[in-house]
């Protein structure tokens, strides 16, 4: 860091396995993904090039190099994956990967319907190619999820190979683990924490209200999703303390 402060909450660093932070990339151009980079780059774990972004844009490759001078992996969103499944393209999809250096894949079904036994099996068959981050939720706000399936289905992809979970909220943050308004459906979140090891959770928190929730529930160090580009300084800061929200979290009093 620039200088030295006292009473800081210790941040896990870069490669790290839990208190990641994941970026959403719905269409930077090469230029801003360089520019993004250069100042944000020790604050992100991940990039995911948000839905189906990664087939219409047109420089997928350099952008992609800029990613790796960096060590950040990047995967495609899953709505991706989802559009190659309905299609009965599920190898070529593993191609694709493989041309573009993807080790990180997404397996979710919030666009289609997929038996949760065959969406595991493709989890354990994407395990042989990387790693892999599944999603649990609707994008539907009006499929309503019971805590107890939430908590069955997370725990059976984990088993089956994520190495996280992924807690859908949209880009909006408003389906899922929220309420159409944006609020934390807290019953259900810290019901699934009493099942689910909170490290291998991502949260997908969009919104500034929704971080700061998950940062005083479980800490600095919480595994936070969809963040946009430019709210991830803004984001490393509230995770410290050094914004107002945060201000005194971990001031001894």
């Amino acid at each position: 860091m620039n200088f030295n402060l006292t009473q800081m909450p210790e941040r896990t660093v870069r490669p790290r396995q839990h208190g990641i932070t994941m970026v959403m990339d719905k269409g930077l151009s090469v230029q801003e993904a360089k520019n993004f980079m250069s100042v944000s780059y020790p604050h992100v774990d991940v990039v995911k090039l948000g839905f189906g972004t990664s087939y219409v844009t047109p420089t997928l490759k350099e952008k992609l190099e800029v990613y790796r001078s960096y060590d950040v992996p990047v995967y495609f969103g899953g709505t991706l994956f989802e559009a190659f499944l309905i299609r009965n393209q599920f190898e070529d999809y593993i191609n694709v990967c493989k041309e573009f250096g993807i080790s990180y894949m997404e397996v979710s079904d919030g666009s289609i319907s997929i038996p949760h036994a065959e969406k595991c099996g493709y989890i354990e068959k994407l395990t042989k190619y990387g790693t892999v981050l599944s999603e649990v939720g609707s994008k539907d706000a009006a499929h309503i999820i019971p805590p107890y399936k939430w908590i069955e289905l997370m725990r059976a992809e984990l088993e089956a190979g994520s190495t996280y979970v992924i807690a859908e909220a949209r880009e909006a943050g408003n389906v899922g683990i929220y309420r159409g308004s944006g609020e934390v459906r807290e019953g259900l979140v810290q019901e699934i924490l009493t099942q689910i090891p909170e490290q291998k959770i991502l949260w997908e928190a969009p919104q500034k209200a929704q971080q700061l929730y998950f940062l005083e529930l479980i800490g600095c160090n919480v595994n936070l999703g969809n963040i946009a580009p430019n709210e991830v300084i803004a984001l490393e800061t509230m995770r410290i303390g050094l914004r107002g929200d945060t201000f005194e979290l971990y001031l001894n009093k």
